[in-house]
């Protein structure tokens, strides 16, 4: 029998002969569906967005469906709607593309805030109101959303009630040479991903969530993700500080990079690999020297003592 770290090598391994030149890139979205979040993924077109999704839901084996984010876009087109059908005499629900273990919600900046918000219940919730009935959503239930950056016309900006829904922001960036040479050379991306095995089900990620849940976190460990809350609050590095839902979110990934890492308990180099995907998008940084909020991050965190 295969062990957590066995299977995981083998999801890894096969995420990243699609996936090519990016390895963190493809653990940190393994991480944040081990630890039971929502995947952020903001980049410029064509970079391997879509097909990071694909690839991740094949390799899981999960139901997966895409819906397309426009202006026009309403909620019911995500949720699905009640038709009466004349042969039974009375109104059937047929559910929308929200119904799906992985969706993939393309784009999603460019669809209405009201539209953002019937997304934002089904995240939080893991169920939808539909014509006053409440539906569960399939378990799990996993959003991977892709953003433009917000400078590219047509783009909403999303509200920071949504973000924090997010456990991970993540770009993926352009590939390096050797990469795009192996890209350009290659067959289909999305070619490829139609024909990956299923690695896993969703029994199986059940199993490895459970796990991610049983990682040891030492009490100095803790101290060092309480002195890194503390500091996003200290007002010399961030307007507001990190809520508690936030730093629940930065633990539970921190578990799964120790998992992805063969271990059963957290070491700091995991709080540190993925602190700036976890937390960034919650905070806005002090105008110091025009640092992003990814870059603070990383300051903070040089200047935070490891235990």
């Amino acid at each position: 029998m295969t062990t957590p770290s066995q299977r995981l090598e083998a999801v890894l391994n096969q995420l990243n002969t699609v996936i090519i030149g990016k390895p963190d890139q493809v653990r940190d979205g393994v991480a944040c569906l081990l630890a039971g979040g929502h995947l952020l993924i903001e980049d410029v077109p064509g970079v391997g967005k879509t097909t990071l999704a694909h690839a991740l839901a094949h390799t899981f084996g999960l139901q997966f469906s895409r819906v397309q984010f426009t202006s026009d876009l309403m909620p019911s087109d995500l949720s699905g709607v009640s038709v009466y059908e004349r042969s039974t005499e009375r109104f059937v629900f047929h559910p929308g593309p929200l119904f799906a273990q992985v969706l993939l919600a393309d784009e999603i900046n460019r669809a209405s805030p009201k539209t953002q918000s019937a997304l934002l219940e089904a995240m939080e919730e893991k169920q939808v109101t539909v014509e006053g009935a409440t539906r569960a959503l399939p378990s799990p239930f996993f959003v991977i959303a892709t953003q433009n950056p917000h400078d590219q016309l047509g783009t909403y900006a999303l509200p920071e009630s949504q973000l924090d829904r997010f456990l991970m922001r993540i770009s993926i960036g352009y590939p390096d040479r050797e990469a795009e040479r192996a890209l350009l050379a290659g067959e289909d991306r999305r070619d490829q991903v139609a024909h990956l095995p299923n690695l896993l089900d969703a029994q199986s990620l059940a199993e490895l969530q459970r796990a991610v849940q049983q990682v040891h976190v030492a009490q100095p460990l803790m101290d060092y993700v309480l002195d890194m809350i503390a500091a996003t609050r200290s007002g010399r590095w961030f307007l507001q500080g990190l809520s508690p839902r936030a730093g629940i979110a930065l633990l539970r990934a921190s578990r799964a990079m120790a998992l992805l890492a063969g271990r059963d308990y957290v070491a700091p180099d995991d709080v540190q690999a993925i602190l700036p995907q976890t937390v960034a998008h919650r905070l806005v940084p002090v105008g110091q020297a025009g640092l992003g909020s990814v870059e603070q991050v990383r300051a903070m965190l040089a200047a935070t003592p490891v235990p």
